[in-house]
């Protein structure tokens, strides 16, 4: 019998090993059926179409297509775009050092900010010049769409480091134009990822980090030594609007505050490459010091593991909104013919062992798209001290602070260029500021910002109109209309297009864009972080906590149970 049930389970067993091969074998069958029928469906479309097809567009679009079933974050990079991917995740490119964008008005490129101490700026190249030509080559639009006008201008101001050439640009001065040419030679560019650092109050210093590229832990660590040399005894690190980077470059930066030897990251995915652990290397530089750590909804990816980690380690306040969500690792893999496929091969983990991916890109609707992971559906884990935290969606602050929404009128104005054309007509009557804190819009400067708009007959899409109107068409439809007909009209009125109340109502935003932008032509990326910390609402609650060391330790520790007080009196009755 026992002979016989042995039999029986060797022969399951190896008919469950013949059932898995048959899957595989069965899974590669489809596999090599399916290239097999693309292949030859191209062929027969090159062979027999009536009009001859463009081959590389044709194959791109099914690449594209079969990418659009991954995420968002796994892209093909043929041969001539890899230069782009390098320059993403080092932050170094051959150039000149300038910032450009389609100028419609002009129907031209315009220069929207030279780099401090790059080769434009260094030559006198400065923001609102429009690019007439690069090398000789005149600079047109033709029939490309703006984006594919921006690539090429683009490329044509990059190059090899050492080569020089003649670019002209038309100016914009107060009462005309004039044409000005430059002999820019270009150079190895890098983007600072630490545009800004300094003492905001007191003993507290202030760091901010744009991004997680190629040795950004080094210029922050020197960042960070020289704050306390100026006496910082507490640091607030700025990681809005970072969207991350290299995974190693985050683990050196949560290196310098926690001790040696400690697990930070671990990556899980489908095969033994993508799967590891990332633990602090070296010895910190300060474990002490109190951290808070700003952070928001474009806060993601490397930026979310510093302030993820951090919180989890019970070793900073993390301060704002609701950061991104992004938990996946994506890995460089080359391709025939020098293109680069960047692929997600795993999921992170940071210490409390949560996973903050906000999508579940497996999980997408008919229509292709995606929704964030509902908050019920979230697992809690725990810090090191005992604190709840959550995986899927982000990380969560320890004090949220609920940001101001950019109004609909400043996307309006920003995306029509009237905010940085005033900025240009700005400094044609500041030739130089002072400084970044001596610097404030007067009345009369609104005044004017709004003279300009009027001027140029500016309209804007109302969301409330649109909402209005579809309510229309919909009490209309169901029969509601003859009823609400007064309360419509009373609403339509209320609701009708006014610049003038709207340029006031909305006048501090929009003053605020306008500083940043004034502001970062005289003084760059540090300038335009300097002018961000005057009225921000992130930093003072930060500042706040700092100097309530109380309140600090009671944020970073594990709440007291309901119960603890009353077995503590017991205790006490004993003695």
């Amino acid at each position: 019998m026992n002979a016989r049930k042995m039999l029986a389970g060797a022969f399951i067993v190896m008919l469950g090993m013949g059932m898995t091969s048959f899957k595989e074998d069965d899974r590669n069958f489809q596999i090599s059926k399916n290239l097999d029928i693309f292949n030859s469906i191209f062929k027969e479309l090159d062979m027999f179409y009536v009009d001859t097809v463009n081959a590389e567009k044709m194959i791109q679009t099914g690449v594209e297509g079969m990418l659009s079933l991954t995420d968002p974050y796994t892209e093909y990079y043929p041969e001539e775009e890899v230069s782009s991917l390098k320059e993403m995740t080092t932050g170094k490119y051959g150039g000149i050092g300038a910032a450009i964008r389609y100028y419609e008005a002009k129907d031209r490129i315009a220069v929207v900010e030279p780099t401090e101490g790059m080769p434009a700026a260094e030559a006198g190249v400065k923001a609102g010049d429009i690019i007439l030509s690069v090398g000789g080559k005149e600079m047109v639009r033709g029939d490309m769409k703006p984006q594919e006008f921006s690539s090429k201008v683009s490329e044509a101001l990059r190059g090899e480091p050492g080569t020089s050439f003649v670019l002209k640009v038309l100016r914009p001065l107060k009462n005309d134009s004039t044409v000005m040419e430059f002999k820019i030679t270009r150079k190895n560019i890098r983007t600072n990822p630490v545009p800004y650092y300094g003492m905001v109050k007191d003993s507290i210093g202030y760091l901010a980090l744009s991004s997680f590229t190629e040795n950004s832990a080094k210029d922050f660590k020197k960042a960070f030594i020289e704050l306390k040399q100026k006496g910082a005894k507490s640091l607030i690190i700025d990681l809005r609007d970072n969207g991350g980077g290299s995974l190693s470059e985050a683990v050196e930066i949560v290196n310098l505050y926690v001790p040696k030897g400690q697990e930070i990251v671990v990556t899980k995915g489908k095969v033994r490459q993508a799967q590891g652990s990332y633990k602090t290397q070296n010895e910190p530089v300060d474990t002490q010091i109190p951290l808070a750590v700003l952070v928001n909804g474009a806060t993601a990816s490397a930026s979310e593991i510093v302030s993820g980690s951090l919180q989890d380690l019970d070793r900073a306040v993390v301060i704002g909104s609701r950061t991104f969500g992004k938990g996946l690792v994506q890995t460089i893999r080359p391709l025939p013919y020098n293109g680069t496929l960047k692929v997600t091969t795993s999921k992170y983990y940071i210490p409390s062992g949560r996973c903050i991916q906000a999508i579940d890109y497996a999980k997408k609707n008919a229509d292709g798209s995606v929704a964030r992971t509902p908050d019920s559906l979230t697992t809690v884990f725990h810090t090191a001290a005992g604190r709840e935290v959550r995986d899927g969606g982000g990380i969560r602050p320890d004090i949220e602070v609920k940001g101001d929404k950019i109004p609909n009128i400043v996307f309006y104005l920003m995306n029509d260029d009237l905010i940085f054309d005033y900025a240009t007509q700005y400094c044609w009557d500041h030739p130089t500021l002072a400084s970044v804190d001596d610097f404030k819009l007067t009345d009369a400067d609104y005044e004017a910002f709004k003279k300009l708009v009027k001027s140029r007959n500016f309209t804007y899409d109302r969301q409330s109109e649109k909402m209005l109107k579809s309510l229309k068409e919909i009490a209309e439809f169901e029969g509601y209309m003859t009823e609400a007909a007064e309360e419509f009209k009373a609403l339509e009125k209320k609701l009708n297009h006014n610049l003038d109340r709207d340029l006031d109502y909305f006048a501090k935003p929009i003053k605020e864009y306008i500083s940043q932008e004034i502001v970062t032509r005289y003084f760059y990326q540090r300038g335009a972080a300097m002018e961000r910390l005057k009225d921000d609402t992130d930093l003072e609650e930060a500042i706040k906590v700092l100097q309530n060391p109380v309140r600090y330790r009671e944020i970073l520790s594990a709440p007291v149970k309901k119960d603890e007080p009353v077995k503590k009196e017991k205790e006490e009755t004993k003695k």
